[in-house]
C-alpha cells in the first residue's frame, strides 16, 4: 500500500472535510488527491434493519441522553476481569444501559446481574447500532474506538467513552478525547469499575461532559451538510466516480 499510494489517482478516506483542521492538512499533505467521502453510512439510504431483540423500543421508554449504550463491534473482545468490572460499574452506576455482548460472554458476568438489572438493563446479542446510536434517549457511547463506530457516534451526536483494543484503536481514542474533544478513554487503557462510574458521571452529568455534546453536534452539523448539495464529501465521490469511469473508458 505504501508503494502503491504515491502512484494513485486519488486516495477515497472515509472522513469529511471539517472534521479538524489539523487532520485536513495532513491528509492534503500527504496523500495524492485525497477525496474525503464520508461519513460512508450517508452514502446511500440504508436497507431496514431487524431489531430481533426490540432495542429501539426499550430505548423508547426512557429520558432524552440518559441511556448508555455498550458495543466492543464484532471483533474486539474484553477479558473476562474487564467484563465483570464493567458489569460492576453499570450496576453500582445506577444509570439505565444497553448493552450487546455475545452471548457466549455473558457467562462471565458477576453472578446474579442480569437478575438485579433487568429492570434498567438491557443485554443482547447484538443491536442495529446506528439506529440505537440515533435515539434520542442515548447519551453515552461506551465503544471500542473503531473509526467506523466512531463515526457513527459523532454522526449521532453521542459522547463516547473508549476502551480500545488494537490497530488504529488507540489513535482513534486519543483522538476521540484529545482532539475532537468529543468523549474521553479510560484511564490505563482498561476498563474498571470506578473508571466507569467515573466517566459516566462526567459525560452524561458533568459540566466537561455538556461540552462534549456541545463539540460532538458540531460536528455532526459539519458531517450532515458534507452530504447537502455542494456538500463537499457528495462532491468528492463525484469526482471519485468521475475518475473510476475515466481510467476504464481509458
Amino acid at each position: 500500500m505504501a508503494q502503491q499510494l504515491p502512484r494513485a489517482a486519488a486516495v477515497a478516506v472515509n472522513t469529511f472535510d471539517g472534521i479538524d483542521p489539523l487532520i485536513d492538512a495532513n491528509l492534503s499533505a500527504k496523500l495524492p488527491n485525497p477525496l474525503s467521502i464520508g461519513p460512508l453510512h450517508f452514502l446511500a439510504p440504508r436497507p431496514a434493519v431487524p431489531d430481533h431483540y426490540h432495542c429501539l423500543s426499550w430505548l423508547d421508554r426512557h429520558v432524552a441522553a440518559t441511556v448508555v449504550y455498550v458495543s466492543f463491534g464484532t471483533v474486539a473482545s474484553a477479558p473476562p476481569s474487564e467484563l465483570a468490572e464493567l458489569a460492576d460499574g453499570l450496576e453500582a452506576g445506577g444509570v439505565p444501559f444497553l448493552w450487546s455482548l455475545k452471548e457466549a460472554a455473558r457467562e462471565l458476568l458477576p453472578p446474579g446481574f442480569l437478575d438485579r438489572t433487568k429492570e434498567r438493563g438491557m443485554v443482547v446479542s447484538w443491536a442495529p447500532q446506528v439506529e440505537v446510536l440515533g435515539h434520542v434517549a442515548v447519551g453515552a457511547f461506551v465503544t471500542h474506538a473503531g473509526w467506523l463506530s466512531v463515526l457513527e457516534g459523532i454522526t449521532s451526536g453521542v459522547v463516547m467513552v473508549c476502551r480500545p483494543f488494537f490497530g488504529d484503536h488507540m489513535m482513534v481514542a486519543r483522538a476521540v478525547s484529545h482532539v475532537l474533544g468529543v468523549g474521553m478513554a479510560f484511564e490505563g487503557g482498561a476498563v474498571t469499575k470506578e473508571g466507569l462510574m467515573n466517566a459516566l458521571e462526567v459525560v452524561l452529568k458533568g459540566e466537561e461532559g455538556k461540552r462534549m455534546r456541545k463539540r460532538v453536534g458540531e460536528l455532526k452539523a459539519v458531517a450532515v451538510q458534507a452530504f447537502e448539495p455542494g456538500g463537499c464529501s457528495k462532491e468528492n465521490f463525484y469526482k471519485l466516480l468521475k475518475i473510476i469511469t475515466t481510467k476504464k473508458l481509458q
